[in-house]
């Protein structure tokens, strides 16, 4: 067989081999051929191009910044993806269409939303005057850039260098409409960046005059007013068709810090403003010194507004509720009655700003949130951020941050319902996820504890270690029905690595407070027509909240978090009058610090940060913010007749307490008050009735004795008991 193939002279063989290997040998010649040709005319084209020295230094940074230009495009688009997507939101161009009226808890007027967002007045009826006002200290060359001006930018960095201090802003008119429209105030670099691109496409959508008036409708300018006419309305109680010069002038000057210059808290620096906003007309071009004269010798007379305290943040949540609950019907027009109590929420302001003011430079925390509801969910106080005029960014309702330890609480109560009980032994060892392994805050190891001492001492191992016994799914379970969205199945899930509003948070641990019942926090109680209908009534239209945790386990859990406060890391919190049950937290780097905790009668979560998410200067839950909610709680009971933390006994305080209010009633049946009694009452009437209780129980020697903070240092006043 194999001669017959390869004989060379046989007719009819199937395969001429010889051939075959002549045209393969040929082939592969001939490719070789060509390409050394390619080669050759290659180097002979990039020949012409080959320097040296200087020149290829020139070349070669050149060829780096190319190739950085073409990454950092790739990378600024990634970040237009949110940013455009941030442009589907319903009616961005339009003002809301309800117009709703806001009672507090004693049906007292607090505030407006909806109205306030007024857009009634044509561009072409704005005076003339307030929109050059307006342009030439927010933005002068609004009607030459194309969105972004860089122009400007550079100028006022220019003069923000010289000045040593932030006297020019750098963002363009439509940078702040955008801003205003999409966007939070959070200073990050993700922001400003979609802050550009959505600048951009305000630009390519809209004429400018349209941007123009956008802007002069949705600017928030102090006094929970959003636009040029509502401003008006509010500082000077007229149109904004109606306003002079030098009222203009006072108006363009609130754009830039609103709660800094408002003229019904500020009155100085509202005319100092104004009569720098005037310059800025006579600078621009736009007057002369003559026209604005008049204006600097009779500067703007505003409506008194000193009484005038807005829950801004609270209003701003009770709105969405309002929307939410009105959604499908047909009614706009509406005056609501909400939880927030006006007193509570003064007192929560006056403890985050007090804090805030001490530690907040030394600390480097910029920002802080507390909420404050009763045990079903009512929120009585809520505070969103240390300034509303300079950010309305609400951290209490929509900033999702890590809730470090204070998520371990869930993660406890899971095992609690899964076999554990407080005193089961539990070894703080090593454990691992995969490749992770956790560490103590305190580093190192304690070997065997209870379950109830790790959670005092906030021992990450073993919170690890329980929701890897228990299961992750199952904690999820759990935070699933208290309604907290957020959190995901995580090897550090028990450690709190995902972010959830502090709102939620709050709500969260209402359920500890009220034995295991479903708490849904809620602002609203009430909405009437404006012809006196209701339409909404919580007691009326929603349902009892049904147990949804065994409340035996809830009980075992409340101990468990009363020895945090007793004798773990929320010590500052411990109040002398009552029980107190919480827990600390602390993200990593100090990113985050929480305060969750409860008495029988509030639940308040208060949480330190930067909005940056820049680090704090180790603040941690245990000091800041447990110092905050000590001294919001302190003032926020009115009384001692507090009731008793669903597992705990009552507080010798409250059993006293109690028994006095039973002999004093037993004498006279009349004696007595309610709280929203006193509360609703006249001030200076309360104030009276207050003094003469306290007299009274210092005249029968019932002044409860108060002991010195000693984690803190220093001797905590006394506070009177009252009935």
């Amino acid at each position: 067989m194999r001669d017959w193939i390869f004989k060379p002279n046989r007719r009819h063989r199937l395969v001429d081999w010889w051939a075959l290997d002549a045209w393969v040998d040929s082939s592969i010649y001939a490719l070789w051929v060509r390409l050394k040709e390619v080669w050759a005319a290659y180097s002979n084209f990039f020949g012409r191009f080959h320097v040296s020295g200087m020149r290829k230094v020139a070349a070669e940074f050149a060829s780096e910044g190319a190739t950085l230009f073409v990454l950092g495009l790739a990378v600024l688009l990634s970040f237009a993806i949110p940013a455009i997507d941030a442009t589907n939101k319903a009616g961005w161009r339009t003002a809301s269409q309800y117009s709703v009226t806001f009672l507090d808890r004693y049906g007292n007027e607090i505030g407006k939303r909806g109205i306030l967002f007024s857009d009634a007045v044509p561009l072409e009826e704005i005076p003339d005057h307030l929109i050059k006002a307006v342009l030439a200290t927010e933005d002068r060359r609004f009607f030459e850039h194309f969105g972004l001006d860089f122009i400007g930018t550079f100028r006022a960095l220019r003069a923000n260098i010289q000045a040593n201090d932030v006297v020019q802003g750098g963002s363009s008119l439509s940078q702040q409409l955008a801003k205003n429209l999409f966007l939070s105030s959070e200073r990050t670099l993700e922001r400003k960046i979609n802050e550009a691109f959505l600048a951009l496409w305000l630009e390519a959508r809209l004429t400018k005059r349209e941007i123009l008036k956008l802007y002069l409708d949705r600017a928030y300018l102090g006094g929970g007013a959003f636009g040029v006419e509502a401003a008006s309305q509010f500082y000077f109680d007229k149109s904004v068709r109606e306003i002079n010069l030098a009222e203009a002038a006072m108006l363009a000057g609130l754009f830039k810090a609103p709660s800094k210059y408002a003229p019904h808290t500020n009155r100085a620096a509202s005319l100092s403003r104004a009569n720098t906003v005037l310059s800025n007309m006579v600078d621009a071009g736009f007057m002369t010194e003559g026209q604005v004269h008049g204006a600097r010798l009779n500067p703007a007379q505003v409506v008194d507004r000193t009484d005038h305290s807005s829950p801004d943040y609270f209003l701003d949540y009770a709105f969405e509720e309002v929307q939410r609950l009105m959604k499908g019907k047909d009614e706009y027009v509406l005056v609501a009655r909400t939880t927030v109590d006006p007193e509570l929420q003064k007192y929560a302001e006056e403890a985050v700003t007090s804090t805030l003011d001490r530690y907040g430079r030394s600390r480097r925390a910029r920002q802080a949130a507390l909420v404050s509801m009763e045990t079903d969910g009512a929120v009585r106080a809520l505070v969103g951020g240390r300034d509303y005029g300079e950010s309305q960014f609400n951290r209490a309702t929509a900033a999702l941050r890590q809730p470090g330890s204070s998520f371990k609480p869930y993660v406890y109560l899971t095992a609690l319902e899964n076999g554990y009980t407080p005193r089961s032994r539990v070894v703080d060892s090593p454990v691992y996820c995969g490749r992770w392994s956790p560490k103590n805050y305190s580093g190192g190891y304690r070997g065997a504890m209870s379950m109830e001492r790790a959670l005092a001492k906030s021992i990450n191992t073993i919170a690890v270690k329980l929701s890897l016994d228990v299961g992750r799914e199952k904690v999820l379970e759990n935070i699933k029905k208290m309604g907290i969205e957020g959190p995901r199945k995580s090897c550090s899930m028990a450690l709190g690595d995902t972010g959830i509003t502090p709102l939620s948070h709050t709500a969260g641990y209402a359920h500890f407070a009220n034995g295991g019942k479903r708490v849904r926090p809620y602002a609203i109680t009430e909405i009437r027509t404006e012809t006196g209908e209701v339409i909404y009534d919580r007691d009326r239209d929603e349902p009892e909240p049904r147990q949804i945790f065994e409340r035996e386990k809830v009980e075992q859990l409340n101990r468990m978090l009363n020895t945090v406060v007793t004798a773990g890391t929320g010590g500052r919190a411990r109040l002398e009058f009552t029980h107190v049950s919480g827990k600390t937290g602390t993200s990593s780097s100090y990113r985050d610090a929480w305060f969750m905790g409860f008495t029988g009668k509030y639940v308040t979560g208060v949480w330190f940060g930067n909005d940056s998410y820049r680090p704090m200067g180790r603040v941690t839950g245990g000091n800041l913010p447990a110092m905050t909610w000590k001294e919001y709680m302190q003032k926020a009971h009115a009384n001692y007749d507090i009731p008793t933390i669903p597992g705990l006994d009552p507080h010798p305080v409250q059993i006293e307490t109690r028994q006095r209010m039973a002999e004093l009633q037993a004498e006279d049946p009349t004696l007595g008050r309610s709280e929203r009694a006193t509360r609703s009452m006249p001030e200076e009437t309360r104030v009276m009735l207050e003094n003469l209780i306290e007299m009274f129980d210092e005249a029968v020697g019932t002044t409860p004795d108060r002991e010195a903070d000693a984690q803190e240092g220093a001797e905590t006043p006394k506070r009177e008991a009252r009935l």
